[in-house]
């Protein structure tokens, strides 16, 4: 074996020795067996330099990235770590040797160092030496001793240690006493060499002068700088109680195994007390301590019998060893302690544990025999023949498991692989310790094999169907095709296209080349385009590509997107009119609202309902068939005229609807209520007749001054005698159905209906007349109906009212007809 010693000083002068001299070795062992041991204390700063393990292993420093270098442990890794580019070993991260070991006499971090081509590992082991960077402290930092003003002097009082988490000469070495003049301090040394301070009475005390003194005891550390902790002892003097609890031993010890049943006794502490009575009386409780000395919630202690019983289920891996700090108190108040020492015995409760370090997947079929694919690290947290672990592969494979050190494995290929015949394989590795009973755990290791590109995608069906909703957004997703090719990386990876021989596909659709989403490409309506019809390609990308088609059918579904359409009656800007006989039975049929739907199915279904009617009600409506029907008799004090609102409305989601208004009047004849409807005719219109002769007057001076000026500049360019016009026929428009005519008695016929105009040079007469084929019904009848309809009693002026009536009539033809009042200029000119 070779031996490499660094030396270091003896001592070290604090912060100022860990700022100098940041990095401490105090022994390297380098042996042919590949193990190398470091010394380097706690709280070293992060990427301190510990050494060059590339030098002190023999490696080659511009080989360690090719040779993949690389620190292998559970617990290790995350303090340590190696600079590939110098070799150098760095501190990772903070290390704490109380939190690592607690109260340990030794403590060290152990990790493998791996290297590749060849493969090799290495052992490392970190000895953490402790440096003095905690106080000692108290637990509780106030004592208080109770006892009688006839103690004697020499009397000892024992009291509680200090609590140090460094070890060695950085823990407690001694302990002093504030001034005082009735006490002095005594350090015993107890049987496992700690020390162990006594407070001892040197003077008689005296209740009646004093009662209570407070002393300050002072633990003190052997670390360089010296840290200390204090605490405060309050001495309550009292009568009578003059003897101590004393245990039958100082240090209880003893195991138990990890898996003991919760609420079983593992010890009894005992303690006598000399004294008589209450004073006589002794009760047992644990005293607050540092660190894992009694976890909190893992034993409990009778308070009357001193059992001491497991609260909580015992973990060997967690914690080995346990220290509780027993108290015992008389009924006096005095007090004495004692610690008692658990340990604990593994058990074997833990499966092995599998971790995969490298792993070499997919791999070629024409690998050669003996290919390194996987390699392995088994560990178990348990100790002894416990956590030795054995490994096997479980199948039978073409591959085979080989130990490479204590606790890692290699798998290698024994045989040729042929993907044709086996693609991947599910290699299962089983762990099992060498406890009693042993206990196993299993891991399964995939492992593909590539391939060439010889397998062209496959769709998942000859043919899709998709569905899309109308007036869906240009530019959304609509469907996805699906393929799969068999083959491994890029001859696996499939490129989509659509193209179709009916219509140009690129204005209505697009394919995401890479996962095959289809994406519409303008918003359809089902009522022009119901089907299309693409094909879809799919060409992976190997050398040479391969492909295949699938055809793909888009059908678009209808949506409510159409109100319904009245066709009858039609709801122009004229209210619909409609004659009811005032001896029509209840249930007749008075008319019928007819309507479509330009969407199909649900959507299209239709329903009729009346939303505004007059009460109290005399008609009802078929909801689905849309027919008006009477529901009462009618009597002469009914209303002549009701109005009704017909809503017909379809069963999509949201319903689209359409209105319309009725007007229902109950006659025996037209001639009866044409009065009575040309007067509410008049009141509609009141409003819109003054904007109406306000517009006229506007077009018509409009039009005067273009035709004068045509006129005249045709006169002047050629002057030609005035063509003869004749006569102005009656025939100019067609005859209308003379109710319209009383309907719109006041002239304000809307287009599209027709009517003849005669032109009249006397002012009294009147200026137009309404024709029908059929039959000829004057104005001024109609004019005289409504005066005696209306039931006016004023007498009206006979002239005026002709005048007035002739103008009425004449802005609202002139209105919609411009063309007439164009030739009565013409004629007039010429």
């Amino acid at each position: 074996m070779l031996t490499m010693d660094y030396t270091k000083p003896n001592t070290y002068k604090g912060i100022r020795w860990q700022v100098i001299f940041p990095l401490l070795f105090s022994w390297l062992w380098h042996s042919v067996s590949g193990q190398i041991h470091y010394s380097i204390v706690e709280e070293m700063r992060k990427d301190s330099v510990i050494a060059n393990i590339a030098k002190d292993l023999g490696l080659d420093i511009k080989q360690l990235s090719s040779r993949k270098l690389r620190i292998v442990s559970r617990d290790s890794e995350k303090y340590f770590y190696v600079n590939l580019d110098n070799g150098n070993l760095y501190v990772k991260d903070r290390i704490d040797r109380e939190t690592l070991c607690r109260a340990a006499a030794t403590c060290f971090l152990a990790f493998d160092v791996v290297v590749e081509n060849p493969f090799n590992i290495f052992k490392v082991k970190i000895d953490i030496q402790d440096i003095n960077d905690n106080p000692p402290v108290f637990y509780p930092d106030t004592f208080t001793i109770e006892t009688i003003e006839l103690t004697s002097p020499g009397t000892r009082f024992a009291l509680q240690n200090a609590e140090d988490l460094d070890i060695g000469v950085n823990s407690v070495q001694t302990y002093k006493l504030s001034d005082n003049s009735h006490f002095s301090l005594n350090q015993k040394i107890r049987s496992d060499g700690f020390k162990s301070p006594e407070l001892v009475l040197e003077k008689s005390l005296d209740q009646e002068s004093q009662n209570i003194h407070q002393l300050i005891l002072t633990a003190l550390d052997g670390g360089n700088p010296v840290r200390s902790g204090t605490a405060v002892i309050q001495i309550i003097v009292i009568d009578a109680n003059d003897n101590f609890p004393i245990f039958s031993q100082e240090v209880y010890k003893v195991s138990v195994n990890e898996d003991i049943p919760v609420n079983t006794t593992i010890v009894s502490v005992n303690a006598t007390d000399k004294d008589a009575g209450t004073n006589g009386l002794i009760t047992y409780s644990f005293t607050k301590t540092s660190g894992n000395v009694h976890p909190s919630g893992l034993f409990s202690i009778q308070t009357k019998s001193g059992e001491i019983k497991t609260s909580k289920r015992l973990d060997f891996e967690e914690t080995m060893n346990y220290e509780l700090s027993v108290q015992a108190k008389d009924g006096g108040g005095l007090v004495s302690h004692c610690k008692v020492l658990v340990e604990v015995i593994d058990e074997n409760d833990n499966t092995p544990e599998i971790s995969i370090t490298s792993l070499s997947s997919p791999i070629p079929e024409d690998s050669a025999p003996g290919t390194m694919i996987v390699f392995i690290e088994v560990h178990d947290k348990d100790s002894g023949e416990n956590g030795e672990v054995d490994c096997n592969i479980l199948e039978e494979t073409p591959f085979s498991l080989i130990l490479s050190s204590e606790n890692y494995y290699r798998i290698v290929t024994t045989s040729n692989l042929d993907r044709e015949t086996v693609s991947s394989y599910n290699i299962t590795v089983i762990a099992r310790d060498r406890g009693s009973p042993p206990l196993s755990s299993r891991r399964i290791i995939r492992l593909e094999i590539s391939d060439v590109n010889d397998n062209p995608p496959v769709f998942m069906k000859s043919s899709y169907v998709a569905y899309v909703a109308e007036n869906n957004l240009p530019g959304a997703s609509i469907y996805r095709v699906e393929a799969s090719d068999p083959d491994y990386g890029e001859n696996a990876k499939i490129i989509f296209s659509i193209y179709s021989k009916e219509l140009p596909v690129s204005s209505y659709f697009s394919v995401n080349m890479e996962n095959g989403v289809l994406y519409a490409q303008r918003s359809f309506d089902y009522e022009q385009h119901k089907e299309f019809i693409v094909q879809v390609n799919a060409r992976d990308n190997g050398s040479p590509s391969l492909s295949s088609n699938s055809t793909l059918i888009i059908r678009i579904v209808d949506r409510n997107d159409n109100e319904p359409k009245i066709l009858y009656p039609e709801n122009g800007e004229s209210a619909v009119f409609e004659i009811v006989p005032i001896v029509s039975e209840p249930g007749s049929l008075i008319t019928k609202v007819v309507a479509v739907d330009a969407d199909v199915g649900h959507n299209a279904w239709l329903s009729y309902n009346f939303i505004e009617m007059s009460e109290p009600s005399y008609f009802t409506i078929t909801e689905h068939t849309g027919e008006i029907r009477t529901s009462r008799s009618f009597q002469d004090k009914d209303l002549l005229k009701h109005k009704i609102v017909v809503m017909v409305k379809d069963n999509g989601d949201p319903s689209l609807s359409s209105t319309v208004t009725i007007t229902l009047v109950i006659a025996d004849n037209f001639q009866q209520v044409a009065p009575k409807i040309s007067n509410q005719t008049n009141e509609d219109h009141q409003t819109n007749l003054q904007l109406y002769l306000v517009i006229a007057l506007a077009i018509i001076s409009f039009l005067f001054i273009i035709t004068v000026m045509l006129v005249f500049v045709s006169k002047c360019k050629q002057p030609k005698p005035a063509p003869y016009l004749g006569p102005i026929s009656t025939n100019l428009y067609p005859t209308v159905d003379p109710r319209i005519l009383s309907m719109y008695s006041d002239g304000n016929l809307t287009l599209p209906y027709s009517y003849n105009v005669c032109v009249a040079l006397d002012s009294c007469e009147n200026d137009f007349t309404y024709v029908n084929s059929k039959q000829e019904v004057p104005v001024e009848n109609l004019i005289d109906a409504d005066d005696s309809g209306l039931g006016n009693e004023n007498e009206r002026d006979t002239s005026s009212n002709t005048a007035i009536q002739c103008w009425a009539r004449s802005i609202p033809v002139l209105l919609y007809n411009p063309g007439s009042l164009m030739i009565v200029y013409l004629l007039q000119l010429y």
